[in-house]
């Protein structure tokens, strides 16, 4: 059964995620990063044939294996794709090794009370039905907390937590994501509300439940551990944030038993123009560079 297998390498295994789940509010800016301009494409459906086109790129590049690339985030549209030929997420086990996750949310509610809650998904359990027929291993949700709020962090923990009961019932892991902005001045005090409040939901979890936590990297190194080390956590992931790859890359390998999960730092230099020996070469650089921080904590 291969979900046991995908379970042993996301739980054991040596690499990072590979978040390719830019949705349709990030598609135009991952576009004109890779060198695809608004002008390139007249529709939605347009962009996101090219979107398409650039995630089956990275999927399909030699260095994008299981071997250092554990798992991969994928948006709704390209779980309902084809690479080569295939379902991305079969075609993602099958072929490159690597464990297909879903991104489940609808994006964000506006900011209240110091955070950004996520908005309602009142088709989720329609969403997770298809997620398993399609041989997705988990989910991923995000929210954002923009201030040491004590109230607006638990209830952005909560919601997290409530949803991943959700997930968890369908037989799917969930990555719960609860972004800390790195900008704010009171980013550690946040860090300190967070950890607690992640810790109680944690302790509340049975005991044959697990969840993936995924996130923003601590300014204090290894504030995460007792999580990384907690039995109901499958894995702990750091998100890149907005910090350059470089200093992504540097704050991951002083937090110990914590993985890299980027998005934006995985995609950084790679371009629609180069040639497929510029572009793979690219791509295997980087994985390189961000498996080494995710082995060296």
């Amino acid at each position: 059964m291969s979900n046991s297998q995908q379970r042993d390498q996301m739980t054991s295994g040596k690499g990072f995620v590979a978040a390719l789940d830019q949705s349709g509010g990030s598609t135009p800016k991952a576009l004109s990063l890779y060198g695809v301009e608004e002008s390139a494409y007249g529709s939605e459906a347009e962009m996101f044939d090219l979107i398409h086109a650039m995630r089956a790129r990275i999927a399909s590049a030699p260095a994008f294996t299981g071997e250092k690339v554990l798992g991969a985030i994928l948006f709704e549209m390209t779980m309902d794709r084809q690479v080569n030929g295939k379902p991305t997420a079969t075609y993602l086990w099958e072929d490159r090794g690597v464990v297909p996750f879903l991104k489940i949310d609808k994006g964000l509610a506006d900011e209240a009370d110091g955070v950004k809650m996520m908005k309602p998904m009142p088709d989720l359990d329609a969403l997770l039905e298809r997620a398993v027929k399609a041989g997705i291993f988990g989910t991923k949700m995000r929210s954002v907390i923009d201030a040491a709020s004590p109230s607006g962090i638990r209830a952005v923990v909560d919601q997290q937590f409530d949803i991943g009961n959700q997930v968890l019932s369908h037989g799917l892991v969930p990555i719960i994501e609860p972004e800390v902005t790195i900008s704010i001045a009171d980013k550690a005090e946040a860090e300190d509300i967070l950890l607690a409040e992640i810790t109680r939901r944690l302790d509340a979890l049975p005991e044959d439940r697990q969840v993936m936590l995924k996130l923003t990297l601590p300014e204090k190194a290894n504030q995460y551990k007792s999580l990384v080390d907690h039995p109901r956590v499958m894995r702990v992931v750091a998100l890149s944030g907005g910090y350059s790859r470089e200093e992504a890359n540097t704050r991951l390998s002083q937090n110990t038993g914590i993985i890299a999960s980027f998005s934006r730092a995985l995609t950084e230099g790679l371009s629609a123009q180069q040639d497929d020996a510029a572009f793979n070469d690219t791509i295997a650089g980087t994985i390189d560079s961000i498996y080494s921080a995710s082995v060296a904590g």
